[in-house]
């Protein structure tokens, strides 16, 4: 089973959420926390394997949160729980190391499969809803695409590899992507360790953040 703490400073969504995630047999809800500092000192006793974590508490918020999990139990995965409104800090906390973000009211079918998605090591970034939130960043201009300022390690890709980097900023997963640019599931993962490696970032989340902030994945 995959163990779980929900983290949300309003009790009747979180205590839902778990009530929820509790009747799924590949789940168990290990607690609940009411902001950062809870979750993290929760995180830490308890080691779970996915954390879902509001992005806007009082106190530490759901950002923070994230940081000082992964300070202090790397492995463990975050999953962010926002609003559209929360988009200026959806970035932030990818940065800072979480898998992904979910809008709070999605189906609970969608968080499970996040969650199952997460914990297998991928990115949760659903497409239908990164497209918006990205053009609310440019919006509010939190977000600037760099086209200007791309590092130069960039120009070591391969025509490959920039379109499969192209489909990571998308929120595709390999399978995914295979399908699309019709090449094999493992010719994918190959590509992506390789220009994960070649642009020195840490992993597929900052690959994704990458290919947004600097346009290589662009939205009508």
């Amino acid at each position: 089973m995959i163990r779980v703490i929900i983290v949300d400073d309003q009790p009747l969504i979180r205590d839902g959420l778990a009530m929820l995630l509790n009747l799924r047999p590949e789940i168990e809800i290990v607690a609940v926390a009411e902001d950062g500092a809870d979750a993290v000192a929760k995180a830490v006793e308890l080691q779970p394997d996915i954390v879902l974590m509001d992005i806007r508490m009082p106190g530490v918020n759901g950002v923070e949160g994230t940081s000082r999990i992964q300070q202090c139990v790397p492995a463990v995965k975050v999953i962010m729980l926002t609003t559209f409104k929360d988009s200026e800090l959806i970035f932030e906390a990818l940065e800072k190391g979480a898998s992904g973000y979910l809008l709070k009211d999605m189906p609970t079918d969608t968080i499970v499969q996040a969650i199952l998605t997460a914990h297998a090591g991928g990115l949760v970034l659903p497409p239908e809803m990164t497209g918006q939130i990205l053009v609310e960043l440019r919006k509010t201009k939190v977000i600037e695409v760099e086209k200007k300022n791309v590092p130069h390690t960039l120009f070591e890709l391969t025509e490959r590899e920039i379109e499969v980097l192209k489909e990571i900023g998308y929120g595709l997963n390999n399978r995914e992507i295979a399908e699309k640019l019709y090449i094999t599931e493992g010719t994918v993962k190959n590509h992506v360790s390789s220009l994960i490696h070649k642009l020195a970032l840490r992993d597929r989340t900052q690959a994704a953040i990458f290919a947004v902030r600097h346009g290589i994945s662009e939205y009508a």
